[in-house]
């Protein structure tokens, strides 16, 4: 039988019922599942005491019944407003990020590496997403008509309201994640505590990292503390998969380049005269702010050919209890004095290593216990920190200068900040998406193509969001902008002319380019189930033939292929070439991997010559097959040629 194009989205608890049934098919009976036994399977029994430790609030339950409720809609391109449509791999995308992320679910299933979010921060003042549990579309459409929406304590279900917001959406994006795969959170401290709790809900406690602080700036006119900080939320998608694979996460100490490129100048500059070459060095360290993380290089004070290095490093066992072998003195031949917790090499042999790299240093005579010696150019790595200097304005200013210096959009993230981030936990080359699903004024997307122009990486981005409509008001209307959808395609458009041109890049060597797609109903026709008198034969027999024809007048081909690979699994940016039989527009996607046929007039002999390409799928819209024998025709064939046949 001919299998038919579903127009919904993946079905997100079918999926998981059958992987617990491939697991526990004992705990299924008429295929239903029995808690009661999974739990015995699992080592948990049932008991009299209902009482457990969770976290609940009004709405918990049916906002996950949201999340697992199947989408209609889909993502319409709009090559119009894009940058390099055909060749970017790079997506924006404007609609409810709820509704998005279930239509992303079959194609990116398990393939973003990062995820950065700054969701609403419930200070009473900004946006809070009001779901529909009964049609999420209408609300989107009445949402997106609206300037802002306030969620003030006096309603009652301030926090209430939050979390129903934001729980369902990291469902969502849980199952996005590779697992290797991390999740960044922006949050302040109105929901922090309920943010940790969600998360560790959703991504597992033991999943945890870390919680990252930022120092925004101060606030003296405060009454009580000045309180200037917000905080970044860390998940692993899963920490035994990090201990399995042994990925150790380091980054280059920030500034280390500069120091190598200061060293190098001074060194011809001053023919090796170190003297000279350390003055030259401390001057650069000089010209930081002591808040500059920077700063931490000044440390290293001395130099010779191999760089600026320090030499005072413990020896010792960390901890105590160490080895206590006997080490000579390199001049006096004696044994040297012992660290008080012992030597932090488990042997002498080992010790002798460091000896021989030049990496301990000795004291005067064996009076003293030997050192050990960091060259900062060998050293050049360092794990993240938690605490991080990282100023408000410097962020608006960064913002405003893209702008025109015209001040458009309030408290942007920073660009350094999020590029950190990426760097850390991104590879170069490995085509890592970073998906931000309330992408705000696009800073994620600029972070991305600016650490991509810095070290020739090819990491890609997916930024999802709300087109709010900007206050009538308000910096952003006054410089013609409507929505926030605006301001951020318009930030990535010049942001990667400046990259390119700072660089002195191409856009060959440099992807600045996005798709844009937006949330829209399906360009499938749904059956209208509002009921109708008996009596309208003619609205009756109107609705069935619109039906029988299941595709929409006003869509275009494009707005349908697109469809189709978000439904059998393709990627957005997938390659889409255009290819002539008989007189009619095949699709060929990713090399032949599926072909598409939409125009009318679908023969079988068509169907053998698209079959002679060997793809994997075939896609037809029955509306354009001659009969039906056509239909049946091409099942038996495509089957013999074990090709999956969909009917549109």
């Amino acid at each position: 039988m001919v299998e038919k194009l579903e127009n919904l989205s993946l079905d997100l608890a079918l999926t998981n019922k059958d992987k617990l049934q491939a697991i526990f098919p004992e705990c299924f009976i008429e295929g239903r599942l029995d808690l009661d036994k999974l739990l015995s399977f699992c080592g948990e029994y049932i008991s009299d005491d209902f009482e457990k430790y969770e976290f609940r609030w009004k709405g918990k339950s049916e906002c996950l019944r949201l999340a697992q409720q199947r989408s209609t809609a889909t993502l319409r391109p709009y090559q119009e407003e894009s940058v390099n449509f055909d060749t970017t791999k790079n997506l924006y995308i404007e609609g409810d990020n709820l509704e998005v992320l279930k239509l992303l679910q079959k194609s990116y299933f398990r393939k973003v590496k990062m995820i950065y979010i700054d969701p609403p921060y419930n200070t009473g003042n900004d946006f809070v997403y009001e779901d529909d549990f009964a049609d999420p579309m209408r609300r989107y459409v009445e949402v997106t008509q609206q300037t802002t929406k306030s969620n003030p304590e006096t309603m009652g279900r301030y926090h209430t309201n939050w979390l129903n917001m934001i729980y369902p959406r990291l469902r969502l994006a849980a199952n996005l994640l590779r697992d290797d795969g991390v999740i960044f959170i922006s949050i302040d401290d109105n929901e922090i505590a309920n943010l940790r709790k969600v998360c560790d809900e959703v991504f597992g406690e033991e999943n945890f990292v870390a919680c990252l602080v930022y120092d925004k700036n101060r606030k003296n006119d405060a009454k009580f503390f000045s309180v200037g900080h917000e905080y970044m939320l860390v998940y692993f998608k899963s920490v035994a998969t990090i201990n399995e694979r042994e990925i150790i996460l380091r980054m280059t100490k920030e500034g280390i380049d500069e120091v190598k490129e200061k060293f190098e100048h001074l060194k011809l500059q001053y023919n090796n005269d170190w003297k000279k070459v350390n003055e030259g060095l401390k001057a650069l360290y000089n010209s930081w702010d002591k808040d500059d993380p920077r700063k931490s290089l000044a440390r290293y004070t001395k130099v010779d050919e191999k760089g600026p290095y320090r030499d005072d490093g413990n020896i010792n066992w960390p901890g105590g209890g160490g080895p206590r072998y006997d080490v000579l003195h390199p001049i006096t031949h004696k044994p040297c004095k012992k660290p008080v917790s012992g030597w932090r090499y488990p042997t002498l042999e080992r010790l002798q290593e460091e000896i021989e790299k030049g990496h301990v240093v000795f004291g005067k005579d064996e009076t003293t216990v030997p050192r050990v010696r960091m060259n900062l150019f060998e050293a050049d790595k360092e794990v993240m920190r938690s605490v991080h200097f990282s100023y408000a304005q410097t962020a608006s200013q960064t913002f405003n200068a893209i702008f025109d210096n015209r001040r458009i959009f309030e408290n942007p993230k920073s660009i350094n900040d999020i590029k950190t981030v990426i760097k850390y936990i991104t590879a170069k080359q490995d085509g890592d998406i970073i998906l931000d699903f309330f992408s705000g004024s696009a800073t994620t997307a600029h972070a991305v193509m600016q650490l991509n122009a810095e070290d020739g990486g090819d990491r890609r981005f997916i930024m999802v969001q709300l087109p709010e409509m900007c206050k009538a008001k308000s910096e952003a209307a006054k410089a013609g902008y409507q929505n926030i959808c605006e301001i951020g395609k318009e930030r990535i458009r010049r942001a990667g002319k400046k990259i390119l041109e700072e660089r002195k890049l191409t856009k060959e060597k440099l992807d600045i380019g996005f798709k844009v797609f937006k949330l829209d109903t399906s360009n499938m026709k749904l059956w209208d189930d509002t009921p109708i008198e008996s009596s309208d034969i003619e609205m009756l027999l109107e609705r069935m033939e619109g039906h029988i024809c299941g595709l929409k007048t006003d869509r275009s081909d494009m707005d349908l292929v697109y469809e189709i690979l978000l439904k059998m699994g393709f990627l957005l940016t997938a390659a889409i070439t255009v290819i002539e039989m008989d007189g009619k527009n095949i699709y060929k996607i990713d090399d032949g991997e599926m072909l598409i046929c939409l125009q009318p007039g679908i023969t079988v002999e068509l169907i053998v010559r698209m079959a002679a390409y060997m793809p994997r799928k075939i896609v037809l819209a029955e509306s354009a097959l001659v009969d039906n024998s056509a239909m049946s025709n091409a099942y038996y064939l495509l089957e013999n040629r074990n090709i999956e046949l969909k009917i549109i």
